[in-house]
């Protein structure tokens, strides 16, 4: 049986998954954690499937070398790709961001209109329309690629007039369609929340797959056998670039103290 005392692997293309660990944090305040951010390789939006098949493979190799006993894929566009190649091949547990996501969505909707704002890596791939319609085919989800917001959001823009304006005009198009429900489809877009549900109103329904995805996590290790009940947690924190800048950035939106970010050649797993 795999050590319950093993870490917890998270990854993302940047910073955005600093919001997934957040919640990891919060929810399963004893777990070890080992966070990766391809902060050299940022944006995953805009990049082809097979590239994104590639980075994560890469990533996840480096993770199993910290005898991680799970893996969270904190990046929607990684999830909507690689996800399936990785469980295939994979002998942990692994988990992505948009499953958890889209069932709260479908929970949450009164007028069946649910409206995904994301990369255009996810709303490319179709994956949110797909799972949604899994649990109810009569839903209409509009969705809308948002790739300026993972810039802003990783310039550290998170209150700013340039990133309202931005945002003003992306959600345009939604609006119009009168969801009534809005997946926060990138790991970077919790942290324009506040924006966000200004720009959109109380009417709408905010859905954050990061706290979802904690809450399945729970689940999933308790099923597995291997949830760390109690004692004291660790966290360690790679990157592929901008170690100091991503510390900074963590430091800023995590509960805890950050331990020093280490550089990780990634190209060369």
């Amino acid at each position: 049986m795999m050590q319950k005392d093993a870490p917890i692997g998270v990854f993302d293309s940047g910073v955005g998954g600093l919001t997934v660990v957040r919640e990891i944090i919060r929810q399963l305040p004893s777990e070890n954690i080992v966070y990766f951010g391809d902060t050299a390789r940022v944006p995953y939006g805009t990049k082809s499937r097979d590239t994104i098949i590639n980075y994560s493979e890469q990533i996840v190799h480096f993770l199993k070398t910290k005898q991680v006993k799970a893996i969270v894929v904190a990046c929607n566009t990684a999830t909507s790709y690689a996800l399936d190649v990785l469980k295939e091949k994979l002998d942990i547990p692994i988990i992505g961001v948009v499953r958890p996501g889209a069932v709260t969505a479908v929970n949450a909707t009164r007028n069946k209109r649910i409206g995904i704002i994301a990369t255009e890596g996810t709303v490319g791939s179709g994956i949110y329309p797909k799972v949604i319609h899994e649990y109810n085919p009569e839903i209409q989800v509009v969705q809308k690629a948002c790739p300026l917001l993972v810039s802003l959001v990783e310039e550290g823009w998170t209150d700013d007039p340039v990133t309202d304006e931005v945002a003003r005009r992306y959600l345009k198009s939604l609006q119009a369609s009168e969801v009534d429900t809005l997946v926060l489809g990138c790991t970077h877009y919790p942290l324009l929340r506040k924006a966000i549900g200004r720009l959109v109103g109380d009417g709408v329904t905010l859905v954050n797959p990061a706290y979802e995805t904690a809450c399945s996590l729970r689940e999933l290790l308790k099923e597995e056998g291997i949830y760390r009940e109690s004692g004291e947690p660790s966290y360690s924190f790679f990157v592929s670039d901008g170690a100091e800048r991503f510390s900074n950035f963590a430091n800023s939106i995590l509960p805890v103290d950050l331990v020093p970010t280490r550089l990780v050649p990634i190209e060369n797993y």
